[in-house]
Formats: structure tokens, sequence, C-alpha cells
């Protein structure tokens, strides 16, 4: 079985969001990714860390985290 969820990954102040397919089956290691949303995941993490937003942006949403003041 397959389902949708969406990733956040969070490098320094910047963070994107992806939708990847988590598969479910019978196995000890369910639920899990497959090989090519898991090389995507860090392919987004990889190009956020070098600031790569153009690479980030074709991959998932790009956010930049900014800190507030209560």
């Amino acid at each position: 079985m397959k389902r949708h969820v969406v990733e956040f990954v969070r490098e320094g102040r910047y963070a994107a969001e992806m939708d990847v397919e988590l598969i479910e089956d019978e196995t000890g290691w369910s639920p899990y990714l497959s090989l090519d949303d898991a090389k995507k995941l860090e392919a987004l993490r990889l190009a956020l860390r070098s600031r790569n937003f153009a690479a980030a942006a074709k991959l998932g949403r790009v956010f930049e985290l900014q800190p507030i003041t209560a």
C-alpha cells in the first residue's frame, strides 16, 4: 500500500516541503520511502545547504524562516 505525505527539510534558516510516497507493507521496515524519493530528499537538503534555491524549488516548495519576537 502506498500513501502520499509531505516531508519537511530544514537547513539553517531555510526549509522546504516535498511530496513523497510512503510504502507500507508487511515487513518490519514499513513504512519507508522509495529510493527515488530518498535521493530527491537528499538533493533537496543539499540544495538548501548550498543556498541553490533554483535547484531546491524544482524539487519542493522553499521557505525562509524568520524569528519573531513575542
